[in-house]
C-alpha cells in the first residue's frame, strides 16, 4: 500500500508540476512503484495463486521495478547515462536468472530470499556510488545518498542474519523483521521525497539557465544591433541632406556602406533567430545520411567569391568518402560560420585549408587559416553563452559572436565536438567531429 500511494504521489507530480524533459524521468520512478505494487501483491497471494506467479513471476516484477527506480536515479545524477543504463539492465537480468535456477533447482526458501536480497543489493549499488562519485553535490544530494547507503546496509544485515538464522517460512514475524520492514518503509519514503526534490531542484537550474540566457539575448541586441543599425541611421542621415551635392562616386559609397550595415544587421538578426529556435527546441532535427565531403564542397563554392575579394586561396583535402548520419541544414549552418570566420580573419593572400577524416568511428573536419590567430584568454570563451566575445575581422569586418554559439549547439546536437586550437598571429585550426552513425537512445 506504501508503494501504490507513493506511484500516485509520483504521476500526480508528474502532470501537474514537471516539466517536459523531467515528465519521463517521473514516469519512470512512477512505473517503478507502480511495479513494486503488483510484486508485492503476488507475494501475499502466496498459496492462494499459482506459486509460478507468487514467487517466479512476483520477483522478476519487483527486480524490474528496482531497475526502472534506479535508472530514474541515474538519469538525475550523470547527464550522459546510457553506459549506466546498460549495466542496471545486466545486473537486473543476472539477479533473475540466479533466481530462476535457484527456484527451478528447488532451493530452500532461505536460499532464495538470500539470492533476492543480495540482487537487490547489487542492483542499487551503482546509483549508490554514483551520489558519492559524481561532481556538484550539496549537502540536500550528500543526505539523499546517505538514505540510499543506510539502505543498501540494511539489506546486508539481512543477508547476515538470515544466513546465521536460516528462515523456514517465506513470511516471518520475529522482531528483527518488523524492525526491518519498518526502517525499509521509512527509507522508502525518505528517498521519494528525496527524489521529488532533487527533480525540482533540476527544474530550477534549468529555469535559472533560461533566465541567464534570456539576459545573454537582451545583451546582445543591444549591444550588437546598435553599431550596424546606427550606422545605417547616420548613412541614410547624410544621404537624405546631401543627395545633391554629393558625386556618383560618393553616392555609390555611401550606399555600398549602408548595404553592407544592412547585411550585417540582417545576419544578426539571422543568427538571433536561430540561436533563440535551438533554446527554444523549434528548430527540428532530422538526420539522414549525408555525403559530408559533397556538403563541404558546397558551402567552399558558396564562400569562393569572399575568398577571391581578399585574394586567399581556399583548398580542400580529403582522400576517402565520408557518409555521416545528419541534419544537413544544421551541418551546413556549422560549415558555413566556420568558413566565414576563417575568411574574415585571414589577411589578404592568405590561405584556408579544408581537410576531413576519419578518426575513433567519428568523421573530424578541420578548417585551418593563416590568419591573426586568438589570444588565449578569448580563446577560452569562444563556445560560452556567458562568455560571448568579438573581434573584428583583418578589414574590421564587424561579428556577432554568436556564429561559434550556434556551431557549438549544433555539433551538441548531433553528439559531436568542437574546439579551437590557435597562437596569436600563426592563424587557427577549427575542428569538428561528428559520429558517422547517431546512436538511438
Amino acid at each position: 500500500m506504501g508503494n501504490f500511494f507513493v506511484c500516485i504521489l509520483i504521476f500526480g507530480y508528474s502532470f501537474s508540476y514537471a516539466t517536459v524533459d523531467n515528465r519521463k524521468i517521473l514516469k519512470w520512478f512512477g512505473y517503478g512503484k507502480l511495479l513494486l505494487t503488483i510484486g508485492w501483491i503476488f507475494l501475499f497471494l502466496r498459496n492462494v495463486i499459482p506459486d509460478f506467479i507468487s514467487i517466479n513471476i512476483a520477483n522478476m516484477i519487483v527486480f524490474s521495478a528496482c531497475c526502472f527506480e534506479t535508472i530514474a536515479i541515474l538519469t538525475l545524477l550523470k547527464s550522459k547515462s546510457n553506459k549506466a543504463y546498460r549495466l542496471q539492465i545486466k545486473i537486473t537480468i543476472v539477479a533473475m536468472l540466479v533466481f530462476n535456477i535457484a527456484t527451478v533447482l528447488n532451493s530452500t526458501i532461505n536460499t532464495r530470499v538470500l539470492i533476492a536480497s543480495l540482487g537487490l543489493f547489487a542492483i542499487y549499488l551503482p546509483p549508490t556510488i554514483s551520489y558519492f562519485s559524481e561532481k556538484g553535490h550539496n549537502f540536500f544530494r550528500i543526505s539523499y545518498g546517505i538514505c540510499y547507503a543506510a539502505f543498501e546496509v540494511l539489506i546486508v544485515i539481512r543477508v547476515v542474519f538470515n544466513y546465521l538464522n536460516p528462515q523456514k517460512d517465506f513470511f516471518s514475524y520475529t522482531i528483527f523483521d518488523s524492525l526491518y520492514n519498518i526502517a525499509l518503509f521509512l527509507l522508502s519514503l525518505i528517498s521519494t521525497v528525496g527524489f521529488l526534490l532533487l527533480v525540482k531542484e533540476k527544474q530550477d537550474l534549468k529555469i535559472q539557465k533560461l533566465l541567464k540566457d534570456r539576459n545573454q539575448f537582451f545583451s546582445i541586441i543591444a549591444h550588437d544591433l546598435r553599431g550596424p543599425l546606427g550606422a545605417s541611421v547616420g548613412l541614410s542621415e547624410i544621404l537624405a541632406e546631401n543627395i545633391e551635392e554629393c558625386s556618383h562616386e560618393e553616392i555609390k559609397e555611401i550606399t555600398e556602406m549602408l548595404h553592407q550595415s544592412n547585411k550585417n544587421s540582417y545576419k544578426l538578426l539571422e543568427n538571433l533567430l536561430d540561436w533563440s529556435q535551438v533554446q527554444t527546441g523549434m528548430i527540428e532535427y532530422n538526420p539522414k545520411k549525408v555525403a559530408l565531403s559533397e556538403l563541404i564542397k558546397e558551402n567552399i563554392e558558396l564562400n569562393k567569391n569572399a575568398a577571391l575579394n581578399k585574394n586567399i586561396a581556399l583548398s580542400f583535402e580529403s582522400t576517402e568518402f565520408i557518409e555521416v548520419e545528419a541534419d544537413k541544414n544544421m551541418i551546413d549552418t556549422i560549415v558555413r560560420n566556420l568558413l566565414t570566420n576563417a575568411i574574415k580573419f585571414t589577411n589578404k593572400n592568405g590561405e584556408i585549408k579544408v581537410k576531413m577524416y576519419k578518426e575513433s568511428k567519428k568523421a573530424v573536419v578541420s578548417i585551418t587559416d593563416s590568419g591573426i590567430g586568438i589570444p588565449d584568454d578569448i580563446k577560452e570563451k569562444l563556445f560560452k553563452t556567458n562568455g560571448k566575445v568579438t573581434q573584428k575581422g583583418t578589414e574590421d569586418e564587424l561579428g556577432t559572436g554568436l556564429g561559434l554559439l550556434l556551431c557549438s549547439e549544433f555539433v551538441k546536437k548531433h553528439k559531436g565536438e568542437i574546439w579551437a586550437e590557435s597562437e596569436p598571429g600563426k592563424g587557427s585550426t577549427f575542428k569538428f567531429t561528428l559520429p558517422l552513425e547517431i546512436k538511438k537512445n
